[in-house]
């Protein structure tokens, strides 16, 4: 990797090829990106490019065939080989926000979010302090006593939230976190994902077709058959008739 201050996330040269042969299909091809501590990026691309694949892969659950993978100045990956602990490393390091909030139905949204910090050693009394207040920053602390099916779509994705950030990871990853929502509340998802990355210092990267809060994001990159590039700007709208200098 470079020289440079370690960043949140530094993906080197990703390639991911499934079978052989006439079956051999290249799902990722040499992906590199660089995420800094504070940011936020947008993935897009249509179903089948690569996104889940990239996702998976800095999310250290799907390994690569070759490239890099460190986070947060930590060099985890080597090709298919795993320089760490992985398990240990994901749950200290990488906090995960999928399309569905994936709670467990029978926990309240307090007990959601202080089970991923029990987890990680943090003792019951502390662990539900840390938990409520946590609920209480993403504005679902009256909530916290609620079970996930008395909460909103938009209450279970920031319960989610609550939970991927409960350990302070580096980094942020999130597949379609609004897509279960309306354009309002998908909105305040995304601006959330921003606030956190500036006052913990975190990095998000978020896989989404929803182009209506992309001005929320540092940068957007687009994959096509497994290959990333920047996003190229929207197209201008089309000009309207000149307006008439004739009175009406």
């Amino acid at each position: 990797m470079s020289g440079r201050a370690p960043a949140a996330l530094e993906a080197e040269a990703l390639t991911r090829v499934y079978g052989e042969g006439e079956t051999r299909v290249v799902a990722m091809r040499d992906v590199s990106l660089r995420v800094a501590a504070g940011e936020v990026v947008a993935l897009l691309g249509p179903s089948g490019s690569g996104k889940s694949t990239f996702l998976t892969t800095v999310g250290l659950i799907n390994p690569p065939t070759a490239g890099r993978v460190a986070i947060g100045g930590v060099r985890v990956l080597d090709g298919p080989r795993a320089l760490t602990d992985l398990r240990a490393f994901r749950r200290r390091q990488l906090g995960f926000v999928f399309q569905k909030s994936n709670l467990i139905p029978f926990l309240t949204a307090r007990e959601n979010v202080q089970v991923a910090l029990e987890l990680d050693g943090t003792s019951g009394r502390r662990a539900r302090a840390a938990a409520h207040a946590l609920l209480e920053e993403l504005g679902v602390g009256d909530r916290a006593e609620h079970l996930p099916a008395e909460l909103s779509g938009g209450q279970q994705q920031r319960v989610a939230v609550a939970r991927a950030i409960a350990n302070r990871p580096a980094l942020i990853l999130a597949d379609e976190p609004t897509a279960a929502l309306d354009g309002p509340r998908g909105r305040q998802v995304m601006e959330l994902f921003r606030r956190i990355a500036r006052e913990r210092g975190a990095a998000a990267v978020v896989v989404t077709h929803d182009h209506r809060a992309l001005d929320v994001f540092d940068r957007t990159y687009e994959m096509e058959d497994g290959a990333l590039r920047p996003a190229s700007p929207p197209p201008a709208p089309e000009p309207g008739p000149s307006p008439s200098l004739t009175p009406a």
